[in-house]
């Protein structure tokens, strides 16, 4: 696959998203599929959902006609996010119970895993299982992410293309170029869901963002050892990863507070609690993921030992949950109990 494939794919990704939002949008407001503003949330008009399917669409459709369907693995993974997807547009419309949620990505999951994904962190049977719980747990720790105007489209455009870059590294083209449409995608979408925002991607885009990165990850270690196992599943999912360990961390000493519930209390919102304006948190995060970004494909190229990359990625992450676990959110919080369905709702 040359140069020129990627470059396409990643132009097409990025006009069909910046093209599709709005379109999406309006036919969002037509429906009356809107997030409409109230408790948690903090903008003051309806925004119309619909931005994750223009996502979806503009990555899946340069990949299918650009690489085809000849990589097993890829494929895998693409029908398998866009089944999630699914199941996040039908979740957007009528809420589904966290059960189905579950089952459904982890046999979406299976399926990646059944491909031919296995990240080594084991060397036993037990790495077919933790790759799908790692995949599951991800996934959903990646739409928790989407909860403020422009934080998620910048961590998946950076995220997604340093991999990209990876993948063609470890001679994976058909996962480079995918992640390069998901990273154009994720631009083009960028452009109408800046703060402030005129769509939300909503459970599609989300999970569907998730679930991309979070097997991609897993592919791109596969057949590797360990060291490279950590450090290749962590640098690429690095703020999703602080993110789920801070909030898991603060609620889990904080009495009262359960950690399996909603609430304002994620990285995004410390920063905003420490004075950051919105544009600014999601500069900030974008940095953060480009550091962790660069360290994966320095591992990817040889020029960063494994054990090294893992211990700083590990190290750094443990750091920054500690710091930003002390960010006192709860404090300013008048009804901490009372959070509603989903964090990407959380606005």
């Amino acid at each position: 696959m040359n140069g020129a494939a990627v470059v396409i794919a990643g132009t097409a990704g990025c006009l069909l998203s910046a093209a599709g939002t709005p379109l999406l949008g309006r036919l969002a407001l037509r429906w009356g599929f809107v997030d409409r503003p109230g408790g948690y949330k903090t903008h003051g008009r309806p925004v119309p959902y619909l931005g994750g399917v223009a996502i979806m669409f503009a990555t899946v459709a340069p990949f299918a006609v650009l690489a085809g369907l000849d990589d097993v693995r890829v494929t895998s993974i693409v029908l398998a996010a866009a089944a999630v997807a699914l199941l996040g547009l039908i979740d957007d419309f009528s809420p589904l119970s966290p059960l189905v949620r579950l089952a459904v990505e982890t046999v979406a999951a299976v399926g990646v895993v059944v491909g031919g994904v296995q990240a080594p962190l084991t060397g036993s049977w037990l790495d077919g299982p933790v790759t799908v719980l790692w995949i599951v747990v991800v996934t959903n720790s990646f739409n928790l992410l989407d909860n403020m105007d422009g934080a998620l489209g910048t961590i998946a455009a950076i995220g997604a293309a340093f991999l990209s870059g990876a993948a063609f590294v470890h001679a994976h083209p058909a996962l480079g170029l995918l992640l390069a449409a998901l990273a154009h995608a994720c631009l083009g979408f960028l452009l109408h869901n800046r703060p402030p925002a005129k769509v939300f991607m909503g459970d599609t885009g989300s999970l569907f963002i998730g679930f991309v990165i979070s097997c991609s990850a897993a592919l791109l270690v596969t057949g590797h050892g360990s060291g490279t196992a950590v450090a290749g599943l962590l640098l690429p999912t690095f703020l999703a990863t602080v993110d789920t360990g801070t909030v898991f961390l603060a609620r889990m000493l904080a009495p009262g507070r359960s950690p399996m519930t909603a609430g304002s209390d994620h990285v995004s919102h410390r920063l905003r609690h420490l004075g950051l304006g919105t544009g600014t948190v999601a500069a900030v995060l974008g940095a953060v993921t480009a550091l962790a970004g660069s360290l994966c494909l320095a591992l990817a190229l040889g020029w960063v030992a494994p054990l090294v990359a893992a211990v700083v990625g590990v190290g750094t992450a443990l750091v920054l949950i500690v710091l930003l676990r002390g960010v006192d959110v709860y404090a300013s919080s008048e009804h901490p109990h009372t959070p509603p369905r989903t964090h990407e709702r959380l606005r």
